[in-house]
C-alpha cells in the first residue's frame, strides 16, 4: 500500500455503530465556542493547500449557519460530525444550514449550495446539511463536483437538494429529503447504498432528474437497498411521486432491491414535460423492488431488469482503494 493510502486509512476509516463525540487524532476542531474555530469555513480555510497528507476536521454539536466551500487541494479532506452512532444519520448533532436560491439572481445551482465540494477524495460523516429556501426556486443543499463520499448524512431541501454532478460518488446510510428533482446532475456516476429518500408534499414530485446528455456520458444513478417514503410528519398522497424524469435525453437511473412506498406512482417514471418528453434514449430501470410503489403498469419507456447493476459497473475500476470510498458502509 502506498504510504499516503495507509495514512488515509488511519485518518478516515470509521467503523459502523460507533460513538464519535471527540475528535479523531490530528483533526482540527469546530464548535460554537471553545474549539480552534467557531465556523467550518474558518477551519477549511486554515488547511494547507500544499501538503499531500490526508486532513480532517471534527465538528462539535450545534447549528452552523454558513455557506461552505471546500476548494480543490492536494490532500484529501474528511469532515466528521459528533454523533453517538456513526452508522446512521438519526443520531447526528451537527447541522450546517443557509437559504440561498437562484432567485437571489445571477447564480448557478452550485452557487446556491450550502456545502460546495470541489476537493477530490472528500468524505463527510454524520453531518446534516440543509438549504431552507423551500418552494419556488432551485436551492441546493450539497453540490458535489468531484469524487466524494457521504456517510450517515442527512441532506434536506425542496427543489434540487443534491447536485451529484461530477466525479464518482457514494452516498450510504443517509437520508435525502426533497420534492422536485431532488437528486440531479449531469456527469457523475453515483451509488446510493441503504439510503432513505423522503418526500414532503402531495403535489407531483420527482426523486431524480438525470442530466446525462449523451450515450458516452458516465452519469449513472443507482439506488441499492434504499427506501422511498413520506418524510416524518408529512401526509403525502398515494402516487404523487415518480422515481425520476429525464432532465436530458440519455438519463440513466436504476432503483434495485429497494422498498418503494405508496407515494410512488404506478407508472414509476415520468416524461420531462408535455411536448418535450425526452424519453427516446433513457434508461430507467428497476429490479427486485418491493412495497406498494413497486407494483403497477410502468411507463412504456421504463425497463424491467433481469439482474441487478453491480457497483463496479457504476464506479469503475479502482474505486475500492480511492480516498472517497468507505467499504464499511456498503454492507
Amino acid at each position: 500500500m502506498h504510504p499516503s493510502l495507509f495514512l488515509l486509512s488511519l485518518f478516515c476509516t470509521t467503523s459502523l455503530a460507533a460513538i464519535r463525540t471527540t475528535p479523531p487524532s490530528g483533526c482540527l476542531t469546530v464548535a460554537k465556542s471553545g474549539a480552534q474555530f467557531s465556523t467550518l469555513t474558518a477551519a477549511v480555510n486554515s488547511l494547507s493547500t500544499t501538503t499531500t497528507n490526508p486532513q480532517c476536521i471534527f465538528i462539535y454539536p450545534g447549528t452552523y449557519t454558513e455557506q461552505v466551500l471546500i476548494p480543490s487541494r492536494k490532500a484529501s479532506l474528511t469532515i466528521y460530525g459528533s454523533t453517538t452512532d456513526t452508522s446512521t444519520y438519526k443520531s447526528n448533532t451537527v447541522l450546517i444550514t443557509q437559504r440561498k436560491s437562484q432567485l437571489d439572481g445571477g447564480i448557478s445551482n452550485d452557487e446556491t449550495a450550502t456545502l460546495r465540494v470541489k476537493s477530490p477524495g472528500f468524505k463527510l460523516y454524520n453531518v446534516n446539511v440543509e438549504n431552507t429556501y423551500g418552494k419556488g426556486s432551485q436551492a441546493v443543499a450539497v453540490s458535489a463536483q468531484v469524487e466524494s463520499g457521504y456517510y450517515g448524512v442527512r441532506l434536506w431541501g425542496y427543489q434540487d437538494t443534491l447536485l451529484a454532478n461530477r466525479g464518482r460518488q457514494v452516498y450510504a446510510k443517509s437520508e435525502i429529503v426533497g420534492v422536485t428533482d431532488f437528486v440531479f446532475g449531469q456527469e457523475s456516476p453515483a451509488w446510493f447504498e441503504g439510503c432513505d429518500l423522503r418526500v414532503m408534499s402531495s403535489s407531483v414530485g420527482y426523486v431524480t432528474a438525470s442530466g446525462r446528455s449523451s450515450a458516452s456520458s458516465s452519469n449513472y444513478y443507482v439506488f441499492n437497498r434504499c427506501t422511498v417514503a413520506a418524510a416524518s410528519g408529512n401526509n403525502v398522497a398515494n402516487g404523487a411521486y415518480y422515481l425520476g424524469r429525464p432532465w436530458r435525453e440519455y438519463a440513466r437511473v436504476v432503483f434495485q432491491n429497494s422498498q418503494l412506498s405508496s407515494v410512488i406512482n404506478s407508472a414509476g417514471w415520468k416524461i420531462w414535460n408535455n411536448g418535450d418528453p425526452r424519453t427516446s434514449n433513457v434508461y430507467f430501470g428497476e429490479y427486485g423492488n418491493s412495497g406498494a410503489g413497486a407494483s403497477g403498469t410502468r411507463a412504456s419507456f421504463a425497463t424491467k431488469m433481469s439482474r441487478p447493476v453491480t457497483i463496479d459497473a457504476v464506479l469503475g475500476s479502482g474505486y475500492q482503494s480511492a480516498a472517497f470510498y468507505d467499504a464499511a458502509y456498503m454492507n
